[in-house]
């Protein structure tokens, strides 16, 4: 049996999930808080949304499951043992897209080296373009079977999309027959017309695009590298998909850090006011002062000094990956914390001041009482919105930030490490686009459904829209 392995970023992302559905079990027995996320169902545009974003986190909470392999016996009598390397149960589901490994750049879908190199023929030696050791190597000729090859993958890609998609509708189809009493194939049409009070229609319109692209690409990388090889002969398809984690830790994780201090100096700021307020102000209009990146930069240089001065203290290079990043987002929630604390102070202020905060603090109810049941629920709105719209912001500034070094240690796989190593990729003779344009052509869809989700979020959540409606 594999031994499992807990890193700090696992715990954090499993405990923020975890909160995740706590919230969503509690919004469900809550009418006032069922309300605005009935209405975000309600959207199109959330729900295709939705789906893609659900698929990335799929892909994330894979990712986070690590272990150590079981290695096999050195002989009849050998005892288990394991290795020392750290795999996620990602890793195993796609297999060969880790391990089969080329000697240098291939395009994408390719079945030959990206240059030019000496070959040994029966004539002496040649330059030409060898064939790949992986890619495409089942086909006996390369030159005449590859396109008919390509179109039965992707046949039978879109064929085993559609059967999942199928199942899919037959289950949700038998549920909402059951509950209606009406017979499923009828349920199902409704569900395809979108006769509910949900956009049924572009839920499974969604769900049969995402399914397509993944079972496509699946059977595809079967039997080629999608995406290309990078300088190494890497996959550049799982680099790709591996990133997705390091994207959603950097987006989430950052969120358990900037919360706690921003809601409560935020709140206290705005409440009490006096002296309290004059130093929570001074405090976060001086950590403004200090150039972000600088302060970034200032923290992860201490991080790989204490990281080189300390390396009997981590078992494997993912441990010391694992601290790097989750150091990364305490540095990130620490400069981010500021802006939403002073939209809490501002708001508080605005509270404190209304007939009912009033009236309670005349009654003598204590101050706690007054923030839990009275100020803490009318500022809920703000945080969630703040919360979705920062995250696609933290995700650019990852890759920002491993763009210039001062990232994602270099051994995690990131979107920002694919965009570094691809500068000079451009400036080849040919040049290798393909590393540059998967990583941003991922963060791109994944920014792209944050925003589009937020802005739904935003419109459900805020009071002031609401009541104009």
């Amino acid at each position: 049996m594999p031994v499992p392995v807990l890193l700090a970023t696992d715990a954090l992302f499993f405990t923020l999930f975890a909160l995740l559905l706590a919230f969503a079990a509690l919004a469900r027995r809550r009418d006032h808080l069922r309300a605005p996320w009935q209405a975000v169902a309600r959207s199109r545009i959330a729900v295709a949304a939705a789906v893609v974003l659900a698929s990335y986190a799929l892909v994330g909470l894979l990712d986070s499951v690590h272990f150590h392999p079981r290695l096999e016996p050195a002989g009849p009598h050998g005892g288990a043992t394991h290795s020392t390397e750290v795999l996620s149960l990602f890793d195993v589901l796609v297999g060969g897209l880790r391990t089969q490994k080329e000697k240098t750049y291939s395009a994408p879908l390719a079945t030959h080296l990206y240059a030019k190199e000496a070959i040994e023929g029966p004539a002496g030696a040649d330059r030409g373009y060898p064939r790949l050791r992986y890619g495409g190597a089942h086909l006996a000729d390369p030159e005449h079977d590859r396109a008919d090859d390509l179109v039965l993958r992707i046949a039978q890609g879109i064929a085993l999309a559609a059967l999942i998609w199928s199942a899919m509708l037959a289950v949700a189809a038998g549920r909402r027959g059951r509950r209606a009493g009406s017979p499923a194939l009828r349920s199902a049409v409704e569900l395809l017309q979108g006769r509910s009070p949900y956009p049924t229609r572009v839920l499974f319109l969604s769900l049969a695009v995402v399914l397509v692209l993944c079972c496509v690409t699946a059977r595809l990388a079967a039997g080629y590298h999608v995406l290309g090889t990078d300088k190494v002969g890497q996959d550049v398809l799982y680099q790709a998909l591996k990133s997705i984690r390091t994207g959603l830790v950097i987006g989430t994780l950052t969120t358990l850090v900037m919360l706690p201090a921003a809601v409560l100096l935020g709140v206290m700021a705005g409440y009490f006011r006096g002296w309290i307020d004059d130093l929570i102000q001074y405090l976060y209009t001086t950590l403004n002062s200090i150039p972000g990146v600088l302060l970034i930069a200032a923290a992860i240089l201490m991080m790989q000094v204490y990281i080189a001065n300390h390396e009997e203290a981590f078992a494997s290079v993912a441990e010391r990956a694992d601290l790097r990043l989750l150091f990364l987002c305490a540095i990130l929630g620490v400069t981010s914390w500021t802006s939403l604390c002073r939209l809490l102070r501002g708001e508080v202020l605005k509270l404190r001041e209304l007939d009912y905060v009033q009236a309670a603090q005349a009654f003598g109810v204590r101050h706690f009482t007054v923030l839990r049941r009275h100020v803490l629920p009318n500022v809920v709105h703000i945080v969630l919105i703040t919360v979705v719209l920062d995250f696609s912001g933290l995700v650019l500034a990852e890759a920002v930030l491993s763009y210039v070094n001062i990232g994602v240690d270099p051994t995690t796989e990131s979107w920002g490490n694919m965009i570094n190593g691809a500068r000079l990729e451009l400036a080849r003779e040919p040049a290798v686009w393909w590393s540059l344009s998967a990583a941003l052509g991922f963060m791109f869809v994944l920014v792209l459904a944050a925003n589009l989700f937020a802005d739904v979020v935003r419109d459900a959540l805020d009071p002031r829209l609401r009541t104009t409606r």
